[in-house]
């Protein structure tokens, strides 16, 4: 059995409400052992013995027909979290946030760190890790920068999501 991070993009933000006790009985009904959320954003800690392609297929549909919505989960090995973590490259203070966008799509991270690199922002506020971006955001402007209005593009929707450090450190 391999321990899984899922992270589910969209839910309990507009017209999506998934209870979290519903989302915990969803992925034990698709096999998966050990379930436990994390918040009500679609942080789900498990166990498989699936491979990770697979899984994310078998989930991606389970959530889709459960829920009545397009999900898109962005899946990883939960070992690779802490080095995530780690690895966050600038000074963390209280006036700032401190984000990690997961990316799962190699084109969509090259696209993303050029769009960082235009605007100007990732000398100091963005930085580049392994298919993801470590970001820095004032707080209060997390919606309002010119890399949250990219972001938030919907082309983007299905392979990136946005997760605080802090909640990240809770969940290891």
């Amino acid at each position: 059995m391999t321990k899984f991070i899922a992270f589910l993009r969209g839910i309990n933000v507009g017209n999506i409400r998934i209870k979290m006790t519903d989302l915990q009985s969803a992925f034990e009904k698709m096999g998966c052992k050990s379930v436990k959320t994390y918040l009500q954003t679609g942080n789900v800690v498990f166990e498989s013995d699936k491979p990770l392609t697979n899984l994310k297929i078998l989930l991606e549909k389970g959530l889709s027909e459960t829920f009545h919505y397009e999900a898109y989960v962005l899946l990883y090995e939960f070992d690779t979290l802490s080095g995530v973590i780690a690895k966050y490259p600038m000074p963390r203070d209280e006036n700032h946030h401190a984000y990690v966008v997961f990316i799962d799509k190699e084109a969509v991270f090259e696209e993303l760190k050029t769009v960082a690199k235009s605007l100007g922002e990732e000398s100091d506020f963005i930085k580049f890790g392994d298919n993801l971006l470590y970001w820095k955001v004032p707080i209060g402007q997390s919606l309002d920068t010119p890399f949250s209005k990219i972001l938030a593009k919907a082309k983007y929707k299905t392979c990136t999501t946005a997760r605080n450090l802090n909640t990240l450190e809770k969940m290891v």
